[in-house]
């Protein structure tokens, strides 16, 4: 095999809660990461020339060693003394620092990519702790599904699948810079935290209701006093039909969980005339 395609899927977070802040500078998590059926393609082909070389649709993405893609790329060919080089054609469809991990995606699809074009004989659990070094979401990419993340996201815990609901995905013309959010928290110290042990249980049970009502991200606390947009667009998706919505990850992507496609939708399109939101899809849980 000389060529290969594949989606890089998405993932949102349905609930996030950080716990503390470590003395190297990380912070400990709790969230239930579920991947979204919303996607980036990529083409990746063998080539004789040695290095990697990225084409993509979007002229504002980097193609040079600053790209999750080419470290991904990189990573492998150290780590197995790949001679050969890679071509990668990048179609860019998830928003661009979302909080949809567009970029941890791109580079877990590299990585399982080149392991089937190489040949080079790894488990996904053995891509997964390679990954870690790139970045705390791209174990979480590889697997994929649903799963709860700890320690600093890299500790996870496969969960059953949620009930079939539609995904209104919204993401506003700001950009929030994740370093300063989490900088910025203080709600560990407060002893507010999310219910994930019962968003846990909830997708245990197969509860819809069960997860939309535990919904909560502590990252908004910081989010939504700097950009109230975020906050805007939650409620106009809860006055649209959403069981509840949320903002994803860092931000600034907000989305709303439906069980009928066509309220999703509906909502969608009145949202769109309201010009709050730059980028907005409908899409599902994908496991």
């Amino acid at each position: 095999m000389d060529k290969i395609s594949l989606k890089a899927l998405a993932k949102i977070n349905l609930g996030l809660d950080v716990v503390r802040r470590r003395e190297d500078g990380y912070h400990e998590v709790r969230m239930v990461m579920q991947t979204i059926h919303l996607f980036d393609r990529l083409n990746i082909e063998k080539t004789k020339d040695a290095g990697i070389s990225i084409k993509t649709n979007l002229f504002f993405l980097p193609v040079n060693e600053n790209n999750l893609i080419y470290k991904a790329g990189k990573l492998l060919m150290d780590e197995f003394n790949i001679t050969e080089g890679v071509s990668v054609e990048l179609d860019k469809r998830i928003p661009v620092a979302a909080g949809m991990a567009g970029g941890s995606t791109d580079a877990a699809a590299t990585m399982i990519a080149m392991n089937e074009l190489f040949e080079l004989g790894q488990t996904k659990e053995q891509l997964m702790e390679l990954a870690l070094s790139l970045g705390a979401d791209i174990p979480f990419c590889i697997m994929g599904g649903t799963a709860l993340a700890e320690g600093i996201g890299e500790k996870l815990t496969p969960l059953p699948a949620p009930p079939q609901a539609y995904v209104l995905i919204a993401k506003p013309p700001v950009m929030v810079p994740t370093k300063s959010v989490y900088e910025s928290l203080q709600s560990y110290k407060q002893g507010k935290h999310p219910d994930i042990d019962g968003m846990v249980t909830a997708l245990n049970e197969g509860s819809l209701t069960g997860i939309t009502d535990r919904m909560e991200n502590v990252l908004e606390t910081v989010t939504i006093i700097r950009y109230p947009v975020i906050e805007e667009i939650k409620q106009f998706m809860k006055e649209h039909g959403a069981e509840n919505a949320l903002m994803s990850g860092s931000g600034p992507t907000v989305f709303g969980i439906y069980t009928k496609k066509e309220d999703a939708e509906a909502a969608a399109g009145e949202l769109a005339k309201k010009k709050i939101a730059k980028e907005i899809k409908v899409t599902e849980f994908y496991n």
